[in-house]
This record gives structure tokens, C-alpha cells and sequence, in this order.
């Protein structure tokens, strides 16, 4: 029975030191080998070497280093099979040698901020899709499964390893650099990664599709790569704006279901519940994108708009017109409809529903907009508003048929039967 404990204990050891190690590992040796489908295969291995060690050996003092010579030697022992790389081994090895894993790091650690923000650009690369950039993140930077990731997103584990493999067959084949671009490339690069990273928050935030209304996980590993990147790009607004925003947003995560794990809409949420320290967090990280720049990225103008709500401790006393103001600007820096559809709501909150939907039904023809349930969500909002309830519970009605969270559906459905009620 001991045995048995010892090695429970070792896997959840095992388990936890992967999740920790594993960006670091495959990002230092994808520097080594320049090849990130054959890093993630080393540190694959390394990681087996573990499971079949640790239950016995114990958990070493430091398994990240353990991890990373076993790995590095499996590396040694490949370029020596395929008879290559000659220069390769040599320079590994006399690495290897000169460090002691039991009691040293490996690798130093300025060495692996830079490996780390390599593997995030390359993992993030445009050359792949937006499917294959999210799926690669969240195994290579976030440590999951591909098993945890087709659970996240609701889709086949089959479809999830063939976006996995795809996208690392395609970064080898295009011979994408395992590097951090420079000048002009850094910043159409960095605005690739950042939009990984918030569309893994969002889909945590709100899920598109199944059976419930927010995948806390999601937000969390969002999250927790964020503050990664802005260890490790300090000096680039547009990281700490999405860091901001991502911590105000999170900071409602308890607030916006209920015990059952109903909706609650952003008015009618107990403020008390908001997480204050994840507020504060989030205001320090505004307060850093705006002193590196004097003109505030889409991601830092989302934050402020999200700040303006986090400073109101009740609906009444939120800011609406500076939120108005803000969307405004934040339709001239990314044009496009959904950003019209939420200054529409700003505009209705600060000057009437008139004015908001005066705007909307500009949005209505919209093509982009056509199957976006939230465009007649906001349009029922305003007729309501307005006392024009048969018409706001066919906009109710509409909406519900078209998103695909059934969370979602259920409160449509009810937000239409109390406006036919009210008719």
C-alpha cells in the first residue's frame, strides 16, 4: 500500500514540476536543435524518463535540470544515430558536462526569458492558422494535453493533435526562425501573440458553444501567459494593456453566474464579489502600458474601458460618457462592427436608448454581424428600454437561435417571455 502511495505522490509530483518545466524545457532546447516538433518530442522523452525514475529515485532537487539533461542527452544520442550535426554534439556535450544538475538551473536564467519569449513568438507565428497558433500555445507555453485542450474547446481530441501536428510540420517546413523579431516584424509578430492569448481568455470568458457560460481554466492559463509576457517584454504598452485587461475582467469571474451557473449580466452583478486584488493588479498594469506610450493601443483602450466599471462601486456611478469616449477612439484605432455595437451601448447608457439605437440599426445589415447573436441582444436591450416589447422579444427570440451556448439560450429565451409578458 506504501508503494502504491509513493507512487501516486511521484505522478502528481511529475505531473505539476511538467506543467512548471515544460515551456522552459522545450523552449531551451528548440534553441539547441532549431526545431520545435523535435524539442517537444525530447522533452516527451525526458518526461517518460521520469515516470519510469522518480517513483523509485524520488523527486529530484532540482527536476528541471534533471529534466533538461535527459533531455539533452536523448538529443546527443539522435544526431549521433542520424550521423549529423557533428558540431552539435560536441557543443552540447561540452555543455552538459560543465554543469552539475543536481544543484544548478539549466539554463541560466536570463537565458531562459530570452528561450521562453522565443518559443511565444514562434508558437504564435502567422504563417500557421489562428486554430493552429491557439492549439500549439497552449501545449507548448501552457503545458496542457491535447486531451485538455479538446475538452476546453468542445472539439474532437483527433482535431486538436491534427492542428498540433500541422502546425508544427508547417513551422518546419516554411524553416520559421526560432527567434524574437526585430524592428518592423516585432510589432505585427507581438500583435499576433496577443491576440492567442486574449482569444484563449475570451473563449474561457464566454464560451461560443456547450453546456456552460465561462471555462475558468481557460481564463486562468490566458492569464497566467500574459504575466509571462510582460515579464518578459516589459517595455511594450500593448502587453501590459491586455494584462490589464485581462485582470479586470477575470476580477468578475465569481460574480457572473449563479450558484447554478445561470448568467448574471454585468448590471446586475454583486460588486462585493468582484475580486478587488486582481483589480488593483490590473489598474497597475493600465497604469504601465500608459506611461510607456502617448497613444493607447486597442488592448489598453479595452482596459481603460473596463477600469472605467471596476472604479464604479455601483452601476449608477459608472462612468458612461468617458466609456462612450473611449469606444470612440477605439473605433479609429480597429475599425469594425462589434466595436460600433458596444459604443452603441455606451452611447445608450450615457444618452438614452435612442441614441444607442439609432446606431445599431446602421449595424443591422451589417454581413460580419449577420450571425452574431449579440447584435439582436443589444437591439431587444434598447427596445425594451423604449417600451417596444413585441418587437424586443423578437430580437430575444432571434438571438437565442443563434448562439450556441445553451447558458446563453435559456437566459434569451427568458429576457423573451418576460418582454411578451410586458406587452
Amino acid at each position: 500500500m506504501g508503494a502504491v502511495t509513493a507512487a501516486t505522490d511521484a505522478r502528481r509530483a511529475i505531473d505539476a514540476v511538467w506543467r512548471i518545466e515544460s515551456a522552459r524545457l522545450i523552449a531551451g532546447l528548440a534553441r539547441m536543435v532549431h526545431d520545435i516538433g523535435v524539442a517537444e518530442e525530447l522533452a516527451q522523452d525526458a518526461l517518460v524518463a521520469a515516470l519510469e525514475q522518480w517513483p523509485e529515485s524520488g523527486v529530484p532537487d532540482n527536476p528541471g535540470a534533471w529534466l533538461m539533461a535527459v533531455a539533452k542527452r536523448r538529443a546527443i544520442d539522435q544526431f549521433r544515430r542520424q550521423e549529423r550535426l557533428e558540431r552539435k554534439v560536441e557543443e552540447i556535450g561540452r555543455d552538459l558536462e560543465s554543469r552539475q544538475a543536481s544543484t544548478q538551473p539549466e539554463p541560466e536564467l536570463e537565458d531562459i526569458g530570452d528561450d521562453l519569449l522565443r518559443l511565444v513568438f514562434t508558437s504564435c507565428h502567422p504563417v500557421l492558422s489562428t486554430e493552429a497558433r491557439v492549439a500549439l500555445t497552449l501545449r507548448l507555453l501552457g503545458g496542457l494535453t491535447t486531451d485538455e485542450i479538446a475538452r476546453a474547446f468542445l472539439a474532437p481530441e483527433p482535431t486538436i493533435a491534427q492542428r498540433i501536428v500541422r502546425g508544427k510540420r508547417t513551422l518546419t517546413k516554411k524553416q520559421v526562425p526560432f527567434e524574437v523579431p526585430q524592428g518592423a516584424e516585432l510589432a505585427e509578430r507581438l500583435s499576433s501573440v496577443l491576440e492567442v492569448i486574449y482569444l484563449v481568455f475570451n473563449e474561457g470568458y464566454s464560451a461560443t458553444a456547450g453546456d456552460d457560460w465561462m471555462r475558468p481554466e481557460l481564463c486562468a492559463e490566458a492569464l497566467r501567459l500574459g504575466r509571462v509576457l510582460a515579464q518578459l517584454a516589459p517595455k511594450e504598452p500593448e502587453v501590459h494593456g491586455l494584462v490589464a485587461l485581462m485582470e479586470i475582467q477575470a476580477s468578475r469571474a465569481r460574480a457572473r453566474t449563479t450558484a447554478s451557473g445561470e448568467p448574471i449580466l454585468l448590471l446586475e452583478q454583486d460588486r462585493g464579489r468582484w475580486d478587488q486584488l486582481l483589480i488593483r493588479r490590473g489598474l497597475a498594469a493600465l497604469e504601465r502600458a500608459v506611461a510607456l506610450t502617448d497613444e493607447l493601443g486597442p488592448y489598453a483602450l479595452q482596459a481603460a474601458i473596463a477600469a472605467c466599471h471596476a472604479r464604479a462601486r455601483t452601476p449608477e456611478e459608472t462612468d458612461w460618457e468617458r466609456i462612450a469616449a473611449l469606444y470612440e477612439r477605439l473605433a479609429v484605432v480597429t475599425p469594425s462592427p462589434v466595436v460600433e455595437l458596444n459604443r452603441a451601448v455606451a452611447l445608450a447608457m450615457a444618452f438614452g436608448p435612442e441614441a444607442g439605437l439609432r446606431l445599431v440599426d446602421q449595424l443591422v445589415t451589417e454581413p460580419s454581424l449577420a450571425k452574431y447573436h449579440l447584435l439582436p441582444t443589444v437591439r431587444g436591450d434598447f427596445l425594451v428600454r423604449l417600451g417596444r416589447h413585441a418587437e424586443a422579444r423578437e430580437e430575444f427570440e432571434r438571438a437565442a437561435a443563434l448562439t450556441r451556448n445553451e447558458r446563453e439560450r435559456s437566459l434569451l429565451l427568458e429576457r423573451a417571455a418576460q418582454a411578451q409578458a410586458a406587452v
